[in-house]
């Protein structure tokens, strides 16, 4: 059986990070599209096809961190959830902040996992792997 196609939109400002996370993906062999945006309002256009293509097209999933420039992470989480197009979108949260208030708002805005970042922040392999297996075992909307 083919592994199924999903997009992954990783909405993330942090170079190295993004970098990491493709290294991550390469390294489990997850051969996904991968779009990255650097903030709110960039991930927002992809999604609705606001930067002269297509928008992003389903099934996909967004791997948002929270500290952003122009748009964070929770202004994000209030457009998507509030665009009838987007409001079921699934993300999960990958950010260094551990504080439970986070975690909380997080899971209030439907999030579908809250994973915290390394020390250093540059281990993506776990959530990388919990990605991976999520997409294979639930069926996608």
């Amino acid at each position: 059986m083919s592994e199924p196609k999903v997009n992954i939109l990783l909405v993330e400002d942090d170079l190295v990070d993004t970098l990491t996370f493709r290294r991550g993906l390469a390294r489990h062999k997850i051969n996904q599209t991968l779009w990255v945006a650097s903030d709110g309002e960039q991930a927002l256009a992809i999604l609705r096809g606001s930067l002269g293509m297509a928008p992003l097209a389903r099934p996909f999933l967004i791997v948002l961190d929270l500290n952003l420039p122009r748009m964070d992470g929770w202004e994000f989480l209030a457009e998507l959830r509030a665009d009838p197009r987007h409001c079921d979108s699934i993300v999960f949260v990958l950010t260094t902040s551990g504080d439970e208030r986070h975690r909380a708002a997080a899971y209030r805005w439907n999030v579908a996992g809250y994973m915290v970042k390394t020390k250093g922040g540059r281990d993506y392999l776990g959530p990388i792997a919990l990605l991976a297996h999520y997409w294979r075992l639930v069926e996608l909307p």
